[in-house]
């Protein structure tokens, strides 16, 4: 049990914009399940990461080509040329170079261990949850990824950074950055989904190092089923998110998030969690 529902809750929460990290945190608090460990973290982490890159392979498949023609080779270069996967590539490395030195010193310091509260998610939910609202209200929908640009990836790479706190939701801010820069919802999905590649090969790259280190072989056929189910149920957040995008606003998720806020307090100061 404890096994399904870690799975299923990385695997739905990590693109949906209401914070996978937050209810990774929350999991154990609510059911005095114990942490999961690191091996576990490694084996959910790998097959949301597998679900992003095979929902977008085209996409993927072209920001592989444009990273192997910025290096020299011409066989790649050519096909991609007449698209915009090069500026797509480059635009994904400057937004990802803020996470990865921030996160870094964070990890550095064990600063992000005061943050993981359920207080510090309870607010984070509401605040950001109510930014995402006013984002997606103001914003215009005209933008597509073909007019995107340094600037807009740095700015939607510094947001970003504030996803290092629990409750924030990455798939979040960076729609909330990408809204307010005028793209239209499913295009800030799309481009927030495909930052998520380098984030979590860089965070997991950290994890897998730790989880190295305290290596525990009988856990590998746990971590396989976690991978599995993962995988899964994140495809198919990825395939609601993107059909919902197209028809409605992000008003469910602002709500979703709001209300949890709220809860999360009410417990707090019901002295239950």
């Amino acid at each position: 049990m404890h096994l399904l529902a870690l799975a299923l809750v990385q695997g739905i929460t990590e693109f949906l914009p209401i914070s996978s990290s937050g209810h990774l945190i929350l999991v154990p608090v609510l059911t005095g399940w114990p942490d999961q460990g690191l091996l576990m973290d490694v084996a959910v982490h790998v097959g949301t990461l597998a679900a992003v890159l095979l929902y977008f392979w085209r996409d993927t498949r072209g920001i592989a080509l444009a990273a192997f023609g910025s290096v020299g080779i011409a066989p790649a270069r050519r096909a991609i040329e007449g698209t915009n996967y090069t500026t797509m590539f480059w635009c994904l490395v400057i937004a990802t170079i803020p996470m990865v030195i921030v996160g870094g010193l964070m990890v550095a310091t064990d600063a992000n261990d005061a943050l993981r509260t359920p207080e510090v998610i309870a607010s984070t939910s509401i605040i950001f949850g109510i930014l995402l609202y006013w984002a997606d209200k103001r914003g215009a929908t005209t933008k597509t990824l073909d007019s995107l640009a340094i600037k807009p990836a740095l700015i939607m790479g510094f947001a970003q950074i504030l996803a290092l706190i629990p409750g924030t939701s990455r798939s979040g801010v960076t729609m909330t950055a990408a809204r307010a820069l005028g793209f239209s919802r499913t295009e800030a999905a799309r481009f927030s989904m495909l930052m998520s590649i380098p984030a979590i090969l860089a965070s997991g790259t950290a994890v897998t190092i730790k989880a190295i280190e305290e290596a525990n072989t009988a856990l590998a056929g746990d971590a396989a089923i976690g991978a599995l189910l993962s995988f899964v149920s994140a495809l198919l957040a990825i395939h609601f998110l993107m059909r919902w995008l197209t028809r409605a606003n992000m008003t469910v998720f602002v709500v979703y998030r709001v209300v949890l806020g709220v809860a999360l307090f009410g417990l707090i100061g019901a002295g239950i969690i």
